[in-house]
């Protein structure tokens, strides 16, 4: 299956042609369950569902199950993930708060908790939408190089370059957590539909991995290429190895 690839000039627009594919799955159902991704990626979307919001669109009947979650930090430390989406999002929307899933970080059975979000999901129906960034080498979600495809909700240790990555988010690289939950490359790839966001030169390779490498664990987001439903909207700089 190729994939719709949809490259535009800036991570303006890239946020604006994302946020289109979003309002148009809530507004074609209401009760959407929509996956959700964290980082600088999707910023701009969240600022464009707020904009829709503000003109009317409706989010009380949609559910949401975040990719991932770091382990050892609460809901209200400052650079968890739910605070992120509260911040971002959530509290900007009418949302019901009861339909927002993200992993518990701080969950005292870390198996456990894996188990129970993967029952969620199932109970909710699976996820119409699901929403993903990728990482510089090509992670998605918080599934490092080398993940199993048929992986479901895990921990996972963070690669370094990860934590180097998001090091910038943290007063200082010692206090990024070296752990997090993040859904499974399974889970993701049962999403019904998927759109793979990327925005500037330095996630150029990954993406081209992505679309034209060979389907390897050395390349999480290239298993993207066996579903059957997957848009990528990149900006030029991110597509400029395409």
């Amino acid at each position: 299956m190729a994939m719709n690839i949809v490259v535009v000039a800036n991570f303006d627009s890239m946020s604006a042609e994302a946020a289109k594919i979003v309002y148009g799955q809530i507004m074609r159902k209401p009760n959407s369950v929509l996956g959700l991704a964290t980082g600088s990626t999707p910023l701009g979307v969240y600022k464009l569902l707020v904009e829709y919001h503000n003109r009317g669109m409706d989010f009380s009947r949609v559910t949401t199950f975040n990719l991932d979650e770091y382990v050892g930090l609460g809901p209200d430390h400052p650079q968890s993930y739910r605070r992120y989406m509260h911040e971002h999002l959530f509290s900007k929307v009418n949302i019901n708060p009861e339909r927002t899933f993200i992993p518990n970080g701080l969950a005292e059975d870390l198996e456990a908790e894996c188990r129970r979000y993967d029952e969620l999901i199932r109970q909710a129906g699976g996820i119409d939408l699901q929403i993903l960034g990728i990482g510089t080498n090509g992670h998605i979600g918080f599934n490092e190089p080398g993940t199993e495809f048929g992986s479901t909700t895990h921990v996972v240790d963070l690669a370094e370059s990860t934590i180097r990555d998001n090091a910038r988010f943290f007063e200082s690289i010692d206090q990024v957590p070296t752990r997090a939950i993040s859904m499974g490359i399974k889970s993701i790839m049962q999403a019904k539909e998927i759109i793979l966001m990327a925005s500037g030169g330095s996630k150029a390779d990954a993406i081209y991995a992505a679309v034209h490498g060979p389907v390897t664990t050395a390349v999480p987001a290239s298993v993207l290429q066996l579903h059957p439903s997957v848009t990528l909207v990149v900006d030029q700089a991110a597509a400029s190895k395409l």
